[in-house]
């Protein structure tokens, strides 16, 4: 990889390059990767001076990708398409009303945060998130579950190119369970199935789809554990830190193209919000998280509020 760059090469991209390791090939891709940089601050700016939370945007890892590049390469439209849906039993209501907040980073029941690649897989780690909270609230341990298990194994779905987690789990129980991190390790792009029931360390009984109410999807969270939820990822692109609340307009609740953690929620500086663990890596956001505005269903942040249960 050669760092080539055009003479009116600013010093953002020249940090942007080293500090993401960036290399371009040759003189044209340089300067057309210019070219998507300037627009991707811009668009950056505009989120900024709009956003009507605390959150950052700017310069991140994904600067240098057109809008439809980041969509290919890190999103999953298939999220919205409301026809693939399996239908699910409804959740019982929360037993008791939401306390004002919780995280289960503080009640470990979190992993540490994980890297989805340039692999389509979020359905996958939202997913496996879930189970890790569900299996860790039912057995007191904390174990990292395989996404490499269902990008492979899962027939439902696409692997790289997408996937529902309403089918996740039927192909778990299909299944019989997930096998751990270390013993079937993500390579973030689909090979055969090399699944083995002898190596089963977690397994699921039955699905729930949460209410679409956000005070209620708070009380079931911090009764029952973190949720998997998906949203409308566009702010995400140029997200560094702070509570997220972009427009509308850069936000259709319809347009659902990425799935994530649910870990918890409170507020910060009067401002409330929904702690999500994102499948970026650590470099991503706030240590590998992302905060958005809470209690207007954002970013159709509502809609598909699931999660496994384990008896």
């Amino acid at each position: 990889q050669i760092l080539q760059c055009p003479f009116q090469c600013n010093s953002k991209l020249i940090k942007f390059m080293v500090k993401y390791n960036k290399g371009y090939r040759t003189q044209e891709e340089a300067d057309q990767r210019l070219q998507i940089f300037h627009q991707n601050l811009k668009t950056a700016e505009k989120l900024q001076s709009l956003d009507q939370g605390s959150a950052e945007y700017g310069v991140t890892k994904f600067s240098d990708l057109t809008e439809e590049e980041f969509s290919s390469i890190y999103l999953n439209p298939l999220l919205s398409q409301r026809n693939l849906h399996r239908p699910m039993k409804p959740a019982a209501p929360a037993r008791g009303p939401a306390p004002d907040s919780w995280d289960w980073r503080d009640h470990g029941a979190v992993t540490s945060v994980k890297n989805q690649g340039m692999c389509g897989s979020c359905w996958a780690f939202s997913v496996t998130g879930n189970i890790e909270g569900q299996w860790f609230l039912k057995n007191g341990t904390l174990v990292s579950l395989s996404e490499q298990e269902l990008v492979d194994c899962d027939k439902l779905d696409n692997a790289c190119r997408g996937g529902l987690p309403s089918n996740a789990y039927a192909s778990i129980e299909t299944l019989g369970g997930l096998e751990t991190e270390a013993d079937y390790s993500y390579t973030g792009h689909k090979a055969s199935c090399d699944f083995t029931s002898k190596k089963v360390v977690a397994y699921i009984n039955s699905s729930l789809e949460l209410s679409k109410d956000e005070k209620e999807i708070a009380a079931w969270l911090a009764e029952n554990g973190p949720v998997s939820v998906a949203l409308n990822a566009f702010a995400m692109q140029f997200y560094k830190k702070g509570v997220s609340h972009p427009l509308r307009i850069f936000c259709n609740p319809w347009m659902i193209d990425h799935a994530v953690l649910l870990v918890g929620y409170g507020e910060r500086k009067g401002i409330p919000f929904w702690a999500i663990k994102n499948s970026w890596g650590e470099d991503y956001g706030e240590q590998g998280y992302y905060n958005l505005y809470r209690g207007s269903k954002l970013c159709g942040i509502n809609q598909m509020g699931s999660s496994a249960v384990v008896n």
